[in-house]
C-alpha cells in the first residue's frame, strides 16, 4: 500500500487538473459524502480545473449540475462529463446519423439525440445499452433478436455494481450481461477504463497530464484508467473499493485516501 507521507501530499495538492468520479466519490444516492464541500471549495479556491467524469449515463450534464445543487454544491455544467456523452462522440466517430435501439434512462437517449441519431426499435444499426431501471425480460429478449439481425452492441461502461445510498446497485455491465450471453456477441464498452473517454476528459480538463490526478472509488475503472492514462491516481475509501480489496488487483493506486476531503491541507490523509 502506497505510503502517504506529508511531501507525497503536497505533490497532490500541487497538481493543476482534478479529474473526479462521482458515485463513491462525490455522493452516494441522494447523501453528500464527508468532506465533499470543503473539496470542491478548495479545487475553486485554489483555482484549480476539475471535472467530474462518471460512468453514469442516466443523467445529462444539467441534471448532475441540478442534482450537486440540491445537495448544496454550486459546480458549473461544464465540470460535467458522462460516459452517455462519450457513447454519443463515439457513435458518431464510427456511423454518423446510425439508426439506434437503446435500452437507458433520458440521459442516455438525450445525448444521443442531440448527436443526430435516430430511434429504431425494428432494424437499428446498434443496440446500445446504459443503467436504466426500466429494465425488461422483453426489452432483453428484443435486444436479442435484433443484435441476431446484425445489430452491433455497445455498452455505456463496463461497472457491474455502483455504490447506492443503502448498499449497491447493478450497474451496466450487470445489464448487459443477459444480451451478451444470449446472442453470443460482446458489448464494446465506451466508459472508464476505455482510453477514449479519458482523452475526450483529459482535453476538455485542458491540463498536462503530469499536472492532472484522477480521483475514484473503483481500482476496475477510475484507477486502472489513470494508470493507463499516465494520471497520478488517488483512490478514496469512500466508496466500492476497501483496503483490503485493494490486495486483489495486481496495480496500485499512487494516493490511499478515506475521501476527497483529505486532499485539501488539513485533511487527515491515509
Amino acid at each position: 500500500m502506497p505510503d502517504q507521507t506529508g511531501l507525497d501530499m503536497d505533490r497532490l495538492r500541487a497538481k493543476q487538473g482534478f479529474i473526479c468520479d462521482m458515485d463513491g466519490v462525490i455522493y452516494h444516492g441522494n447523501r453528500l459524502l464527508d468532506g465533499v464541500a470543503r473539496f470542491v471549495d478548495w479545487l475553486a479556491a485554489e483555482g484549480k480545473r476539475f471535472l467530474f467524469l462518471t460512468n453514469s449515463s442516466e443523467r445529462a450534464p444539467r441534471e448532475l449540475q441540478a442534482k450537486l445543487a440540491r445537495l448544496g454544491l454550486q459546480v458549473g455544467e461544464g465540470h460535467f462529463y458522462t460516459s452517455a456523452l462519450a457513447t454519443a462522440s463515439f457513435l458518431r466517430s464510427q456511423q454518423p446519423g446510425a439508426s439506434l435501439y437503446v435500452i437507458g434512462e433520458p440521459g442516455l437517449v438525450g445525448a444521443l439525440y442531440e448527436a443526430g441519431f435516430t430511434m429504431n426499435d425494428v432494424s437499428p444499426d446498434y443496440v446500445v445499452v446504459g443503467e436504466t431501471r426500466a429494465y425488461s425480460f422483453e426489452k432483453i429478449e428484443h435486444a436479442v433478436r435484433l443484435i441476431l439481425g446484425g445489430a452491433k452492441l455497445v455498452a455505456t461502461n463496463p461497472d457491474l455494481t455502483g455504490p447506492a445510498e443503502h448498499g449497491v446497485a447493478p450497474a451496466c455491465r450487470a445489464l448487459v450481461s443477459p444480451i451478451e450471453l444470449a446472442s453470443g456477441k460482446t458489448a464494446y464498452y465506451v466508459g472508464k477504463p476505455n482510453p477514449l473517454i479519458m482523452r475526450h476528459a483529459i482535453k476538455r480538463l485542458g491540463v498536462p497530464v503530469e499536472q492532472t490526478a484522477i480521483v475514484g472509488d473503483r481500482m476496475d475503472t477510475d484507477i486502472i484508467a489513470g494508470i493507463e492514462s499516465e494520471i497520478d491516481t488517488v483512490l478514496v475509501l469512500s466508496g466500492v473499493t476497501t483496503r483490503e480489496g485493494v490486495k486483489a488487483f495486481p496495480y496500485r493506486p499512487r494516493y490511499v485516501l478515506n475521501g476527497v476531503g483529505d486532499i485539501p491541507p488539513g485533511g487527515a490523509a491515509v
